[in-house]
């Protein structure tokens, strides 16, 4: 009976520990490269490391979900690629609305999360490898279908404002804070909500806490396995329809490499890779740590090459705590 009580009480306290942790360790950035550079911390230099977290975040709010069930999702950014390519083919080739684009692109991010949660639920294949191939399948689609040329939205007028708009300059005058940057508050309430607050996010941490006990229980394990990955592969078509508007284009060529920042930032937030633990405020912490920590180099003229190196690092620490941290429980 002791046991019973404790452990969900130790289990809380070490959530709160990890963002607390996480939130220190943004705040400790922050200081040492505004200590740094006089320019880090300008109204423009940190409305830009808002903008660059935005995209990345919706991607790791989606691979957050994946994670907490100790799984993998590779396929994020060419799905949120293949999401802007089709969002351009449907307002610029086919004529169609614009807000009927904007569903479609969110819409092919979901098909494509269908697929790659049937492929792991009922075909049994390994998630790294499922993900991998859509990955691939997205990634070849996209060239093939835009014929490797950028899609632009220069005759759809108000496409660009989506991200690039600023809503907020009206409530507030002179406060030029983009669109996107809101969208990706507010979709991280709603992943919030749908984690902490739903049926979802309920059997999401039954899934990764222990996936055959759940099963055991009468728990339509593949199912809900299906509805996490199309979760996911959603909030990879806002992010596709969200870099297409911020670039006003759709390029084909672009995707490969924001998985990793995006599993990174959730990483880096504290949600476990062994599953069963995690949060959205932990992975919003963990996306602003990645944009500051990148932003803050830049404007030490780190090189390129070696900013990459250090975001490595800091991922391998992110990941040594967690296993310090399973151990110790």
């Amino acid at each position: 009976m002791k046991l019973s009580v404790l452990k969900p009480q130790v289990a809380i306290k070490t959530g709160a520990t990890q963002k607390i942790l996480a939130f220190a360790s943004l705040i400790i950035l922050v200081v040492i490269f505004s200590l740094s550079s006089s320019n880090f911390f300008q109204f423009d230099n940190i409305v830009g490391i808002m903008l660059s977290t935005a995209v990345i975040g919706v991607l790791a709010l989606g691979s957050t979900f994946v994670i907490i069930t100790s799984g993998i999702d590779l396929a994020v950014g060419t799905v949120m690629t293949f999401s802007s390519v089709m969002t351009g083919v449907i307002i610029t080739v086919w004529h169609l609305p614009m807000p009927l684009g904007i569903v479609g692109g969110i819409a092919t991010g979901a098909v494509c999360g269908i697929i790659s949660g049937l492929a792991v639920a009922k075909m049994k294949i390994p998630p790294f490898i499922a993900t991998l191939a859509m990955m691939m399948i997205t990634k070849g689609l996209s060239l093939v279908i835009s014929g490797t040329k950028p899609i632009y939205f220069n005759d759809t007028p108000g496409f660009d404002q989506i991200s690039m708009g600023s809503v907020i300059s009206y409530i507030i005058p002179g406060l030029e804070i983009p669109n996107a940057v809101l969208i990706f508050f507010v979709v991280a309430i709603i992943a919030s909500i749908i984690l902490s607050k739903t049926i979802i996010g309920r059997y999401n941490f039954a899934l990764g806490s222990n996936e055959e006990a759940t099963r055991l229980s009468g728990v339509n394990t593949n199912f809900w396995k299906i509805i996490i990955y199309t979760l996911t592969g959603v909030f990879s078509g806002i992010a596709g329809v969200m870099m297409a508007s911020r670039l006003n284009s759709a390029q084909p060529a672009l995707g490969q490499g924001y998985e990793l920042e995006a599993i990174a930032a959730v990483v880096i937030g504290g949600t476990s890779l062994s599953g069963g633990k995690g949060s959205i405020l932990g992975t919003v912490i963990g996306a602003l740590i990645m944009s500051v920590l990148t932003n803050g180099l830049r404007i030490l003229s780190v090189k390129q090459e070696w900013q990459t190196v250090i975001v490595g690092l800091v991922v391998i620490m992110a990941v040594y705590a967690d296993i310090l941290r399973r151990r110790k429980q």
